[in-house]
This record gives structure tokens, C-alpha cells and sequence, in this order.
């Protein structure tokens, strides 16, 4: 008998492979893609209908349009009331939840399979029946215009916002940075509209449940129907700020937020996987560099961290902090300091075997459950990429080497090319 030595951790074995479900795919009678992914052993199911942002599409004025146009498909339909949804929904024990990103927007449906038939043809009614209540409008754009105070108010909220701006440009839509006179701007006719002749451009399904093939067909005859607009994604090219530094200064405040980043390379170009092993030695995890100096060793701060955003076109990568407000410029050299570290000083083994071990552990736990496949499924779809993508990238957290991460810093990481934000 082989007695367990509980004073040991087990060792930690690092898959040489991951096996990962590839989605079944069909086309619907009007052009739609259905993406489905089985789980059999799980009885919820998960639906999306995700759609392009399409901002692009109005004048600027109508900036927050589809914001409220997609908030307000359970304020009601032609056939129930604001109320009715929520009692059905609970009833049958689902959940509708709302997806918008830079570049997508959508509506989410989580059910059971008991339900899954009866909850189906009201979840596609919010696509098509939505009726948009001037009362409940009206309730919604004094939320929004709360809102859109409290965040020029809050640093961190307005940081973000400046950031964005200052990124991608004032005319771009990922740079749009909602007023309050876009909010007036909004009525029920232009919600009308839009939800009738810009709501649904390009859209793709995406299932994940235990469902047969005769439910699937139940989908396919649902939604493929539905009238759609084709792709616009002709977006404008990013106009970034012409300044080094966006600044706004808040006599009364005791902390600023900053804001550092820059345009990165996309998914698809062969440094990628380099790059997110130096953004998490830099700031991407708790154990990083700047969490020790800036944290820790000069205690600037409770939280520091960089992370990279995903696009289609280029990813972008971002510093995040809210520091005393007296040393937002030493924190700022600080992080140009680390950088600089990273790019000519070789990491040591014990750090880089710590990191590569969190970077692996992450990587695994994105696969933890049957519902992280299909947001996995989505992020290489998005980037025009497979699965292959993720294969390649555990055997580089597998095997990367110190003058690689020094390398790719050196290559895409000058400080000039940096933009800076404080509001505080």
C-alpha cells in the first residue's frame, strides 16, 4: 500500500498538448454562420447572437443609439410587457444578458434543456419584436446621463475614456466617449430605425449545451429567417493622439489614474505569443515587476497592471493604476524603467520558471469549463484563426527563453511610441 505524503505538494506536470472540441458548423437559410459546440454531459445551454458594432454606421450625434437599442430589448415586445419577460425568464429558470465590446454587440441566452423549447422563440422575439417604450426610454436616459457624470468624475472612468480617445482618435468609434448631449439626442423613432436597419449586420450564432441534432435544427429554423444587413466593417483607420501625454488635472483629487499604452501587433503575427510573455512579466499578474516596485518596494499604489486588448485589426496594449497623486510621474518612470530591464537584462531562471508556470496554469484554466470553449472558439474566430493558435501557444509558454522576451521587447517597445494618461 502506498502511503500519500501530504507535507508534498503534487508535482505540477505541464500537457504537452492540448485537445480542445472543434465547433460544428452550419449555415442558415439567410446566410447566417451557426457555430455549435456539444456538451453532453452538461444540461445548460448557451446561445449568443453576436452581431458587428456598428457605430460606424450613424453620424456621431447618434453615438449612443445602438447602446440603448440593445439595453432595451426586455423593456419590452409586441406580445409581452417588460415585466412578462422577467417573469418568463425566471420561471423557466433563464437568463438574457447583453454582449458589447469594440467590435461586437449582441444578446446572450442561458437555459436548461428541460426549457430550452419554450424559452427559444420568446429569446428570438427580442431580436425582432422589440417595441422600445417611451417611458421606460425616458428612464433609461436619465440613467445614462447619471452615469456619464459619475464617470467624468471618477479618474479611473474618465482615465479610460481619454485613453481610448487618445488611441484611436476622436472621429473613430472606439474613441467615441459618451456626453450628455448624446443622450438627448436619443429617441424612440431613431431606436426604431436602427433596430429595423442596423441592428443585425452580419450576425453569427454561437451554441454550447447538450442538444441533438433535431434541436439544432429547431435553431436553424428559428433564427433563419431572421433579415440581416451585411458586414460593414470598412472602419476608419486610427488616428492617435498627436501628444505624448493627455493630462486632467482635478485640483480636489488625492489619487490620479494612469493610463500608458500603445497599438500592438494582432493575434496572427508570429510574435504574438512573445509578447504576452512580456506583458505578464511586466504587469500581468500579481507576482510582476511592476506589482514588486511600484507596490510593494515604493508602495505608489495598491494595484498595478498591464494588460493587451484584443482587435481584429491590431491589438493594443495598456498600464493601469491609480497612484498618490504626487508621484504619478515617478510611477510613470518607474514603468519606463522596467521596461527598459526587461529589454536588456536577461530573466533569471527563477523568475522565469515562476512565470512560466502561471502563464501555463492561466492558459489551462481558460479551458476549465464547457462554456470557456466557446468564448475560446470565438476570440481565434474573431482573429481569423484556429485552434492551431492555441497549440502553438502552449508549446511557447512551454519553451521560451530569456533572450526571446528581451528580443521582443527591444522590437516593439519604445518609450516615444508611448502614450501617456493622467486624470487626477
Amino acid at each position: 500500500m502506498t502511503v500519500l505524503d501530504r507535507s508534498k505538494a503534487p508535482d505540477f506536470q505541464i500537457p504537452e498538448h492540448i485537445e480542445l472540441i472543434k465547433p460544428e458548423k452550419r449555415t442558415l437559410k439567410n446566410g447566417v454562420p451557426l457555430y455549435f459546440i456539444p456538451t453532453p454531459e452538461i444540461d445548460a445551454i448557451k446561445l449568443e447572437v453576436i452581431t458587428e458594432s456598428n457605430k460606424q454606421l450613424l453620424p456621431e450625434e447618434d453615438g449612443l443609439v445602438p447602446f440603448f437599442a440593445l439595453h432595451m430589448l426586455l423593456e419590452g415586445t409586441k406580445t409581452m410587457s417588460s415585466p412578462e419577460l422577467d417573469n418568463f425568464f425566471d420561471h423557466y429558470a433563464s437568463e438574457v444578458d447583453i454582449i458589447s465590446s469594440f467590435e461586437q454587440q449582441g444578446v446572450s441566452l442561458l437555459t436548461t434543456k428541460k426549457h430550452f423549447g419554450k424559452v427559444l422563440p420568446i429569446f428570438r422575439s427580442l431580436l425582432t419584436e422589440a417595441i422600445f417604450p417611451e417611458k421606460e426610454l425616458e428612464k433609461r436616459k436619465s440613467q445614462k446621463a447619471l452615469t456619464i457624470a459619475i464617470q467624468h468624475d471618477q479618474n479611473s472612468s474618465r482615465a479610460n475614456q481619454l485613453y481610448r480617445k487618445a488611441l484611436f482618435g476622436d472621429d473613430h468609434p472606439y474613441g467615441f466617449v459618451a456626453e450628455e448631449r448624446h443622450v438627448n439626442g436619443v429617441n424612440r423613432e431613431k431606436l426604431i430605425q436602427y433596430y429595423e436597419d442596423k441592428f443585425l449586420v452580419s450576425p453569427e450564432i454561437f451554441v454550447i449545451g447538450n442538444l441533438n441534432s433535431f434541436e439544432i435544427d429547431e435553431i436553424a429554423e428559428t433564427f433563419g429567417n431572421l433579415t440581416v444587413a451585411p458586414s460593414a466593417k470598412s472602419m476608419d483607420q486610427f488616428i492617435i493622439w498627436p501628444e505624448k501625454r493627455l493630462t486632467e488635472f482635478k485640483e480636489k483629487a488625492v489619487q490620479s489614474s494612469i493610463r500608458m499604452g500603445q497599438h500592438l501587433i494582432p493575434k496572427t503575427h508570429p510574435d504574438y505569443h512573445a509578447l504576452t510573455v512580456f506583458n505578464t512579466i511586466l504587469g500581468g499578474y500579481f507576482g510582476s515587476r511592476l506589482i514588486k516596485n511600484i507596490r510593494e518596494d515604493k508602495g505608489h499604489t495598491y494595484g498595478i497592471y498591464s494588460s493587451i486588448g484584443s482587435l481584429e485589426k491590431s491589438d493594443y496594449w495598456v498600464v493601469m493604476a491609480d497612484v498618490q497623486k504626487d508621484f504619478a510621474d515617478d510611477v510613470i518612470n518607474e514603468v519606463y524603467l522596467e521596461i527598459e530591464k526587461l529589454k536588456s537584462t536577461p530573466i533569471e531562471k527563477a523568475e522565469l520558471e515562476i512565470v512560466r508556470n502561471y502563464m501555463i496554469g492561466h492558459f489551462l484554466s481558460n479551458f476549465s469549463n464547457a462554456f470557456d470553449l466557446i468564448n475560446r472558439f470565438k476570440s481565434i474566430h474573431y482573429a481569423g484563426l484556429d485552434y492551431d493558435f492555441y497549440e502553438s501557444q502552449l508549446q511557447y509558454f512551454r519553451s521560451f527563453t530569456p533572450e526571446q522576451i528581451m528580443e521582443v521587447g527591444q522590437k516593439y517597445f519604445d518609450n516615444k511610441n508611448i502614450i501617456e494618461v493622467i486624470v487626477g
